[in-house]
Formats: structure tokens, sequence, C-alpha cells
């Protein structure tokens, strides 16, 4: 069976920067599922493996575009340390849920001082080029009920 919309689709994975350093992998590990064309994962990931069938390999390099998209200098903001006051200790490498004009959105602490922070809403991987290596280890139709709700459920179902 191939990959194909409405499929779930289970691969194994590693992931490297520019450099070849490893951010993630699976190993040791179970592998990554998701439902195929409900864009559960990275775009240009899901569309690498469009017609691959299970025991495929393949190595994929994803641009920014295809991936978690351009840094948005914007989106680095310094705010006052007062608007944090319920997380008694605020650190550098932090995520925290902030409030803004689109809503709630998880930013990363990059530097905090007495009565400032400086916060960071990209995604860690903004802007970065990503390189996978994927072995694809089942490709099954996915149930109505994974369709309906849009990403995969484990073997005994999924309650909601």
């Amino acid at each position: 069976m191939q990959v194909e919309k409405n499929r779930v689709v289970t691969f194994h994975y590693t992931l490297r920067d520019e450099q070849g350093a490893v951010i993630d992998s699976s190993n040791g590990r179970a592998p990554l599922s998701y439902l195929h064309g409900k864009g559960n994962i990275i775009p240009g990931l899901e569309q690498a493996l469009v017609g691959k069938a299970a025991g495929d390999k393949l190595d994929v390099t994803v641009a920014p575009e295809q991936a978690y998209g351009r840094r948005d200098e914007r989106l680095v903001q310094t705010v006052a340390r007062k608007l944090f006051g319920e997380i008694a200790e605020l650190k550098p490498g932090m995520q925290v849920r902030a409030s803004g004009r689109q809503g709630a959105r998880l930013v990363n602490v990059v530097r905090v001082e007495r009565d400032f922070v400086t916060v960071d809403g990209n995604h860690p991987l903004a802007g970065r080029t990503l390189r996978f290596a994927l072995e694809v280890t089942e490709v099954r139709k996915a149930t109505h009920e994974e369709v309906s709700h849009g990403h995969v459920h484990g073997p005994a179902g999924h309650a909601h």
C-alpha cells in the first residue's frame, strides 16, 4: 500500500540540521505515526512521502518555507517582567504561554533581566533547512474515526 491521503503512515526518522548535527530521532523509541493529508507533519516531509510504501528508505531535505517558515524578527520582543508574575523563576530556554493580538501562543524565553524578559515567538526550527533520514515501516488505510478526527488513534481507539 502506498502513501496517499487518509492513510496512516508510520516511520522511523533521524532529523539533522544543516551541519549534520542530530536534532531529533526515533532511534530507540517507537516510530512516528501520522494521518497523511491532514497537515499533521511539516508540508515538505508530507510531500516527500507521497507514493512511498513500507520498507522504503529516503533522505529528504526540507527548506524553511516547507518546514517551520522563515524567522520573523518581529516575533522577538522584550516585555515587562511583571507580565510573568505567576512564574516564579524564568530562565532562558523555557517555553511559556503568552497572549497577544492573535490569541495565545507558546513563546521561548531568550533573556531574563531584572525588569524585562525577551521572548521569541518563532518556532525553534524556523529559518532552518532540515534533513531527514526516513524508513517507512507501515502504511495502512485510516479508520473512519481517524479520518473524521483528523489524526491517528492507538490500537484501542481514542476517547475525546
